[in-house]
């Protein structure tokens, strides 16, 4: 019986990736959150649930946890679904046979997932990125030579230091006013690294994979239908589309030149004129994992199979048009939608968007029938914050 962990239990991917471990045979699904109950622990495929030191708020104490908990066998695969979690368990430098996590080493996720190291390794690699400027810190900037808009990206979403987790912000600045107020109040620009990138209209494109040591094994890719907020944000309603081949082809440039391991998004914008320019990779399991799974590409239970050296799953070519619907954050984007002053047809357009039925090629991200409970307590949750 494989034991395995499933960490940071509260969100939706790891719903997805305890449904879809857990109806592999011969496991036990342990899933594990700060708080005394998680949505994937709620599942039926959850066999057990351990309240543990949140790794954002407590990281000394998460990894107090993790060393007491983890180090000596009790879990044969821990899969952290986080950015937070994952880079905070990899930066502790354990070896795979002390924790063992199906990634690459934090010195390879970093040359990904710092933005600034991903901008150098796409242009060695001959990948299209907006033209950038790097700067060690805010001191470093002179304002008098800002042209706009322009684009502030720090260079890692999550910084760690003292012992703490800092969340940064992208920023899309249109004039010196702009510039000045997010200087001002984003004080970790005063002591971090950031870039100012040119500004790239269009739209965003994203390619998601798995790769075994270095070598590709599957690609998916998904359009975004409805947002939360729904001027762009959380995907609440997508569905599954061929992989763009030169989405596909930018993607293993840069993934194989580092000799990636794991999972990972890649992200782009497509400007009017159709260019791709890369824009981020996320070096963890994304938010709609469960709309590939759905369609085709069981990414959670490829990347099990690889990790213990077992015949993976043949899967056929997936399925195109297969959409994914996350009820509650629907619920959310309409609901921001009918406040904002748009025109009462446009309203009740999108109201019937809302609610015309699809009874085909499309399932609910969190409500399965097979397994009820994760719904309910995401709806008694929802309800409780409606309450405040």
């Amino acid at each position: 019986m494989r034991k395995i962990l499933v960490l940071d239990a509260a969100q939706r991917s790891a719903l997805a990736v305890t449904r879809a471990v857990g109806q592999l045979p011969n496991v036990h699904i342990t899933t594990a959150d700060a708080a005394p109950m998680a949505l994937a622990g709620q599942s039926k495929y959850s066999h057990s649930y351990l309240q543990i030191p949140c790794s954002k708020e407590s990281p000394t104490a998460f990894i107090q946890w993790v060393e007491q908990h983890c180090l000596n066998g009790q879990f044969d695969l821990i899969l952290p679904v986080t950015e937070v979690t994952s880079q905070l368990l990899l930066m502790q430098n354990y070896s795979t046979q002390q924790l063992p996590m199906a990634f690459a080493r934090y010195a390879t996720v970093m040359e990904l997932a710092d933005k600034a190291n991903l901008v150098r390794q796409a242009q060695a690699a001959g990948v299209s990125v907006p033209n950038t400027q790097f700067f060690e810190n805010s001191q470093a900037l002179n304002v008098q030579q800002v042209t706009y808009p322009i684009v502030l990206k720090p260079a890692k979403s999550k910084i760690y230091a003292n012992n703490q987790w800092v969340s940064t912000t992208v920023r899309i600045l249109k004039s010196e006013a702009d510039l000045a107020k997010v200087l001002e109040e984003d004080t970790y620009l005063a002591h971090h690294p950031f870039m100012l990138q040119e500004f790239i209209p269009g739209h965003g494109a994203g390619v998601f994979c798995l790769y075994n040591h270095g070598i590709p094994v599957r690609y998916f890719a998904h359009q975004r239908i409805r947002e939360k907020p729904p001027e762009g944000g959380v995907s609440v309603l997508c569905q599954s589309v061929a992989v763009p081949e030169h989405l596909k082809e930018a993607s293993e440039k840069l993934l194989t030149q580092v000799n990636w391991h794991g999972v990972a998004m890649v992200e782009f914008r497509i400007s009017p004129e159709g260019k791709a320019y890369l824009m981020e990779v996320n070096t963890r399991f994304w938010g709609s994992l469960q709309l590939a799974i759905d369609a085709g590409v069981n990414f959670p239970a490829l990347l099990t199979q690889h990790f213990f050296n077992e015949p993976a799953i043949k899967e056929a070519p997936y399925k195109i048009g297969q959409r994914l619907r996350w009820l509650l954050g629907d619920v959310d984007s309409l609901y921001i939608f009918l406040k904002r002053p748009n025109s009462t047809a446009k309203k009740l357009k999108r109201i019937g968007q809302f609610i015309w039925p699809r009874l085909f090629n499309q399932r609910h991200e969190v409500n399965r029938l097979g397994d009820l409970k994760p719904a309910w307590f995401e709806l008694k949750h929802y309800i409780k914050e409606l309450r405040g």
